[in-house]
């Protein structure tokens, strides 16, 4: 309902656009109106609307009718149902008070629409972001199945990453999920980066083994604080879920599935030591995630720079434009689709 001081703008502004020789019809068009709607509005400068008086529907339930249909909705039996499951058990009792709408209209009027029985209503869980300023501030970590020889049976590998750098700081291997082996990654990691007591986020999805009393104890011990996933929300996780893809889809995994234990473990060594050490990742712009947790990034990108620099003046025609970015972001956060908001949104590693 457009109000009365919104409507004489619209035809003040009609007015002055055919005064300065535009078409009535176009105008109306520039503010999506009709001519029509403006010649309304001209014979009646107020709405009348908001004051009008209309009769009630004729098929609007009395006061005895909707005191029928509270007292069937609040009967014990029905206390905890829904008014879809309350009006086919009436139907049985040969009894029609209204529809499921009827109910549901009935029940919000008398402040009633809550939810019915001890189911608790959804809650909007914030996303978890944190933001990393450099190596060790914040971890993410995950398991995935690796295939065996023997169907139905698999191989756990657990891995922690760091988000800043990429660097697959730890990984094992087990043949069971258990928060006991996830625990002792978690104490060895920190011990080979030298965390033990210092600040450390790790995030995780809401697995068994990584809300396990074990490693709940232990991330407590170590002072780590611990940061999980939306319920059903993957995507929260993202740098762990992306490392997995790399490594299933590279051209180290095998053809074959794992006959042992040890023939995983291998594997997974090979290729923690390929993707720390020789994997030119593409966000941090093609140095490794060992270069960038060492902090060797900046050097060897100003020499990438100082070469495209040399290049582009011994030879400017092949130059339409600047030389390449090599300017590696700052900050990385976890959770990357919320990097537009506004800085405050955002939880910094302690």
């Amino acid at each position: 309902m457009i109000s009365s001081p919104d409507r004489d703008e619209a035809m003040q502004l009609i007015d002055e656009a055919v005064q300065e020789g535009a078409s009535r019809r176009r105008a109306c068009e520039e503010l999506g109106l009709s001519v029509r709607t403006v010649q309304r509005w001209r014979l009646s400068p107020q709405d009348g609307r908001p004051l009008a008086v209309r009769d009630a529907p004729r098929n609007r339930l009395d006061e005895a009718q909707r005191q029928a249909v509270l007292e069937a909705a609040n009967r014990p039996e029905y206390a905890s149902l829904t008014p879809h499951q309350i009006v086919p058990k009436l139907a049985d009792e040969g009894i029609y008070l209204g529809s499921e709408s009827t109910f549901y209209r009935v029940l919000k009027a008398a402040g009633q629409a809550q939810r019915r029985g001890r189911a608790k209503a959804p809650q909007q869980r914030t996303l978890t972001t944190h933001c990393a300023t450099g190596p060790n501030q914040v971890w993410c970590w995950d398991i995935t199945w690796m295939p065996s020889t023997v169907r139905g049976r698999y191989f756990y590998w657990y891995m922690m990453k760091d988000i800043y750098s990429r660097k697959l700081v730890m990984n094992e291997v087990w043949e069971e999920e258990s928060a006991e082996h996830a625990s002792v990654l978690l104490t060895k990691g920190c011990l080979r980066e030298g965390l033990a007591g210092g600040p450390l986020v790790l995030h995780s999805d809401n697995g068994s083994a990584m809300k396990g009393a074990t490693m709940r104890a232990t991330m407590v011990d170590l002072g780590v604080q611990s940061s999980f996933n939306r319920p059903r929300v993957s995507n929260d996780n993202a740098f762990a879920e992306s490392l997995f893809r790399t490594a299933k889809y590279c051209a180290l995994w095998p053809e074959k599935p794992f006959a042992t234990l040890d023939d995983a473990r291998q594997w997974v060594q090979r290729f923690v030591q390929w993707y720390n050490e020789k994997h030119c990742h593409s966000a941090l712009k093609y140095v490794t995630p060992g270069q960038r947790h060492r902090g060797e990034a900046a050097q060897l990108l100003s020499r990438r720079r100082a070469l495209y620099e040399s290049v582009r003046m011994q030879n400017p025609e092949r130059w339409s434009g600047g030389i390449r970015n090599w300017d590696l972001t700052g900050p990385v956060y976890l959770n990357p689709e919320r990097a537009q908001a506004p800085a405050q949104m955002y939880k910094p590693a302690a």
